[in-house]
């Protein structure tokens, strides 16, 4: 037996027997507030094309081009990002990512002109791409197996934090005057001094550090984690489900070593390697049905969300009343992510995400075709619901499908090819609103949500089940 992958399975058994305590709490709050600040990155650029169309007389193909050079950033970043995390580990990607795209955030407040904005929003792009899957694949390697899918979705649910800040800011900062823009701009550089909290008070995961071969140094982190005080009064039944669950595990990992050996000997292999290795018969299927999750997920949802803001001004509401009409839209995310955190762990993963996927489908029809105020607001805030708890659904799927030496790796194409969606979109929508307007180009997002729907049935459910059995 490989010593490596016998330290692995210890290491996957003690997390997995855990009760949720605070040394959890800690990595689940310094990964969110940094997932909230990527989310209010985001979510500000769909405001700031709004008033840049006015204060620079920009085109929508140009305001189209803001986005998606942002999520060409984004498709390069996340490939590279979860490269990176596979290799040099979860918490160093983690924190770089957010310095980079923190810093040229803070920068495009002094630009004056597209083409220079076009240059950081770049930059931007690369900094938040690498770290989304990061941040994902790290929590996820600390969460004990039978409340994991609920973490991640807790997780996802700090975008709705920081896409509702974006919206306030968006609301109060952005209108307020013709340099409201980039004040905006200035308040998103918070994460680059947030990147020196992360860097120093959050653990490298420790089920990479086992795969690394660091023993002592996860055997440690661990250590930590069981001396940490339970955050739940049901401490004792948690703790005896873990053990259950984790003596499965054990049993199911012996009958099946070849498995644990052959990814952890993946950590070793070069980048073609391991890219060669989520596309191996036993991963091909669910690697397939992922891609096309997150591409079909992107396009609709950034389709969607970047251009809400200016669909609703080319419809005469005026620059601060569609802003908001966006912020209520936006609130409506949070109870969507505590709807999924619920069900991830009662329906599962594939039945939490096509419902949801389905939901949303229904809500772009709905969106496209309201005409009254009531109406428009309605079915933006299912549409916010809806979706934006899938995406709790398929950030909690998509590091499950990989064992650790391959999850970065793995996580991170999945997102970068998703990107490739989020490109496209903000450029077709000028085109599909002038072609067929709202109403064509909701209908177009509501295929491509149904068609996530059918692709998620052929991803492996994983609820309950350690880490260590992908």
């Amino acid at each position: 037996m490989n010593p490596v992958s016998e330290t692995t399975r210890t290491v996957s058994e003690r997390l997995d027997a855990l009760s949720f305590t605070r040394k959890h709490l800690r990595v689940l709050s310094g990964s969110g507030l940094g997932w909230a600040l990527d989310a209010m990155d985001v979510g500000l650029i769909s405001f700031i094309i709004a008033a840049l169309t006015q204060h620079w007389g920009l085109t929508k193909g140009e305001g189209g081009l803001i986005a998606s050079v942002g999520f060409l950033g984004m498709a390069i970043g996340a490939s590279l990002g979860g490269l990176l995390a596979d290799r040099i580990g979860r918490r160093q990607v983690f924190a770089l990512t957010l310095l980079v795209y923190g810093l040229a955030t803070g920068a495009s407040a002094l630009v004056g002109g597209l083409a220079l904005l076009l240059i950081f929003r770049f930059l931007v792009g690369l900094g938040l791409g690498a770290e989304l899957p990061v941040a994902s694949t790290y929590v996820s390697e600390f969460a004990p197996a039978r409340i994991r899918g609920r973490i991640i979705v807790i997780l996802e649910a700090f975008w709705a934090v920081g896409w509702t800040a974006s919206a306030v800011i968006g609301y109060f900062v952005v209108p307020a005057s013709e340099n409201g823009w980039r004040w905006a701009f200035a308040i998103g550089a918070v994460p680059a001094v947030y990147a020196l909290v992360v860097r120093l008070g959050l653990p490298e995961s420790p089920r990479w550090l086992a795969s690394r071969g660091r023993t002592a140094e996860a055997e440690s982190v661990v250590a930590e984690f069981e001396a940490s005080a339970p955050l739940r009064a049901t401490a004792a039944h948690a703790g005896a489900v873990g053990a259950e669950t984790a003596t499965a595990s054990r049993s199911e990992e012996l009958a099946e070593p070849a498995a644990s050996v052959r990814a952890d000997a993946a950590v070793v292999q070069p980048v073609r390697n391991r890219l060669a290795a989520i596309w191996a018969p036993a991963y091909r299927t669910r690697t397939a049905a992922i891609w096309a999750v997150w591409f079909c997920v992107n396009f609709a949802y950034y389709g969607a969300f970047i251009w809400i803001p200016s669909i609703l001004v080319d419809a005469g509401f005026g620059l601060v009343r569609s802003f908001g009409f966006t912020l209520l839209i936006t609130l409506a995310q949070l109870p969507g992510y505590a709807v999924a955190a619920w069900l991830i762990e009662k329906w599962g993963r594939r039945l939490t995400l096509s419902v949801f996927l389905v939901g949303s489908a229904a809500s772009a029809i709905a969106f496209g075709t309201a005409e009254t105020e009531t109406a428009i607001v309605a079915a933006g805030m299912a549409l916010s619901f809806f979706n934006l708890g899938a995406w709790g659904a398929l950030y909690a799927v998509t590091p499950e499908i990989y064992p650790t030496s391959l999850r970065g790796t793995g996580a991170g194409w999945a997102a970068g090819f998703g990107r490739i969606a989020s490109i496209a979109a903000p450029l077709l929508v000028p085109v599909m609103l002038a072609a067929g307007g709202a109403g064509l180009t909701f209908t177009v997002f509501a295929v491509f949500f149904l068609l996530a729907a059918a692709a998620a049935w052929a991803l492996v459910e994983f609820r309950g089940k350690s880490l260590d059995e992908a």
